[in-house]
C-alpha cells in the first residue's frame, strides 16, 4: 500500500487527547478506530445564535436527542455570505461584504463549539457552498466584479453555472475567501477564550459544501484552489483534518481521474464523496417507492468505484450527504418512509459490515422542527432542506420513528463493532 504523509498520521500530533486524526488508512480517536454515522445539520450554528433564528434552547435539546440516537457527527455550515433577503438564501447572513461579520452569528459559533465540548460531539464545518442558498461562490463573483449574484430559481441553472464557473478562476474572489478562511480558522472563542485549534469539537474544517469547477476547462484552477485553502488552513491550524466537501466524480466534471488527484494529495486528509439518486436522475422522482433496489445498486457502484480509487493512498473515505424521499414523495412529518428506511437501512449496514466506508452523515437532521411553507421563508423553522429546496424534502423529523429506529438500531451495532 501507498501511504502519503498525511494517510500516514494526519490532523493531531499523536497522543493530542480528543482529536480526531487519520492513521494507516482510519480514523482515529484517542487511541482507538473512530467510525461513526452521523448527520448534516448545517443551521446549528444559527440556532447557537442569540439573534435573529437563534433559539439556544431548542439547539440543545436537538444536540441531546442526537446523542440519544447515538449520533456524535455532525456536519454545520460555518456561515451564509452575501446579500440578505434574497430567493433561496439562508438567512441571516454571517459575512455581509468582504471581512464584514455578524459578531452575533460569530459568537453562535462560539456556544456551538461549547456545547458540543461538553457533549463531547465532533463537528465538520464547511467554510463556503458552491451553491446558491448559503452565497459562497456568487457572492465572491458579485464581491469581485463580475456582475450581480444570479439564483437559479430566478434566473435559470445555465445561466447560474456560466457565472458561478468564474470563481475557480478568478483571483480576486478566491483572495476574499481565502481571508475568510483565515478569520474563521484563526479565530478565538469568545466564551473559552482559546483558539478555535484547541477545540476537540471540530473533527474537520471543510473547504466548501459540494465544491465544483463548473466547467472542464476550469478542473485545474479548480484543482489548485482546493488544495491551495488547504494547505492555508493547515498553515494556520495544525490539530484539526482538512476535507474538500466533495460529492465525488460528480463535483469533477465526472473526471474520477481528478477527483483521485485532490483526495490523494497530503493537504486532504479524507475522502468524500456524496450521493444522490433522484437528483442525479438514477431515479425518477416516480420511482421513490419502485425503485428503491437500483438506488441502492447504483449507491455500492459510485462508493465501490471510489473507494478503489483512493484505497492505495490510504485515506477513509466518508459518506458524508446521502438522502432519499418519503413514500408518494410526501413532504409531511411522520408521513410514512418506507422506501427511505430500505435505502438508509441499505447504507447504514454498509458501513457496518464492510470494508468501503469508514462514515457516513446522512442529510439532514430537522428534529423538532416544522415546515410552515413550502418554499422557507424568514421567521419558519430551520429544517434539513436550506431555502432552496422544499421544505421536508429530505428533512429526518422527531416523530419519524421508522426512520430513527432504523438509524438507533445502527448506531448500536456499529457501536459493538468498534469495541
Amino acid at each position: 500500500m501507498i501511504v502519503t504523509a498525511a494517510g500516514a498520521n494526519a490532523g493531531a500530533p499523536s497522543g493530542d487527547k480528543g482529536f480526531v486524526t487519520v492513521q494507516n488508512g482510519e480514523f482515529m480517536l484517542d487511541g482507538k478506530p473512530y467510525r461513526f454515522i452521523g448527520t448534516n445539520m448545517w443551521y446549528a450554528s444559527i440556532l447557537a445564535s442569540e439573534g435573529e433564528g437563534g433559539n439556544r434552547k431548542l439547539l440543545c435539546r436537538e444536540l441531546d436527542r442526537l446523542k440519544k440516537l447515538g449520533i456524535t457527527n455532525l456536519r454545520i455550515m460555518v456561515g451564509a455570505d452575501g446579500e440578505e433577503g434574497l430567493t433561496s438564501h439562508v438567512r441571516p447572513v454571517l459575512q455581509k461584504a468582504p471581512g464584514v461579520y455578524n459578531d452575533t452569528l460569530l459568537q453562535g459559533l462560539d456556544y456551538l463549539l461549547v456545547q458540543m465540548e461538553r457533549r463531547q460531539m465532533k463537528g465538520v464545518f464547511y467554510l463556503t457552498n458552491s451553491w446558491e442558498w448559503s452565497g459562497g461562490y456568487s457572492a465572491y463573483c458579485e464581491w469581485a466584479g463580475l456582475g450581480k449574484a444570479l439564483i437559479p430559481r430566478v434566473d435559470g441553472y445555465k445561466e447560474y453555472v456560466n457565472y458561478v464557473k468564474q470563481f475557480v478562476s478568478n483571483d480576486k474572489a478566491k483572495e476574499m475567501y481565502l481571508r475568510h478562511v483565515r478569520t474563521i480558522v484563526g479565530r478565538t472563542n469568545s466564551i473559552t477564550g482559546k483558539p478555535y485549534s484547541e477545540s476537540p469539537a471540530i473533527m474537520a474544517w471543510q473547504i466548501s459544501n459540494e465544491p465544483r469547477a463548473f466547467s472542464r476547462e476550469g478542473l485545474d484552477d479548480f484543482v489548485d484552489w482546493l488544495l491551495t485553502t488547504a494547505r492555508t488552513i493547515k498553515s494556520i491550524d495544525k490539530r484539526h483534518l482538512v476535507s474538500t466537501g466533495s460529492e465525488g466524480k460528480y463535483g469533477f466534471e465526472f473526471s474520477l481521474d481528478h477527483w483521485t488527484k485532490v483526495h490523494s494529495a497530503p493537504e486532504i486528509d479524507y475522502a468524500i464523496i456524496h450521493i444522490w439518486p433522484v437528483t442525479w436522475r438514477w431515479i425518477r422522482r416516480d420511482e421513490v417507492f419502485t425503485s428503491v433496489d437500483r438506488a441502492c445498486s447504483m449507491s455500492k457502484k459510485y462508493i465501490t468505484q471510489h473507494r478503489d480509487a483512493i484505497k492505495p493512498y490510504g485515506k477513509p473515505l466518508v459518506l458524508e450527504e446521502f438522502g432519499y424521499h418519503r413514500d408518494d414523495f410526501s413532504f409531511t412529518p411522520g408521513s410514512p418512509t418506507t422506501a427511505r428506511d430500505q435505502y438508509y437501512e441499505y447504507i447504514l449496514s454498509m458501513l457496518c459490515n464492510d470494508d468501503l466506508l469508514a462514515a457516513c452523515n446522512f442529510w439532514a437532521w430537522s428534529g423538532e422542527a416544522r415546515p410552515a411553507h413550502l418554499w422557507w421563508e424568514p421567521w419558519d423553522d430551520y429544517t434539513g432542506d436550506p431555502a432552496q429546496e422544499e421544505q421536508g424534502l429530505y428533512s429526518v423529523f422527531d416523530n419519524d420513528k421508522s426512520t430513527l429506529d432504523v438509524i438507533k438500531t445502527y448506531t448500536k451495532m456499529l457501536k459493538k463493532i468498534s469495541k
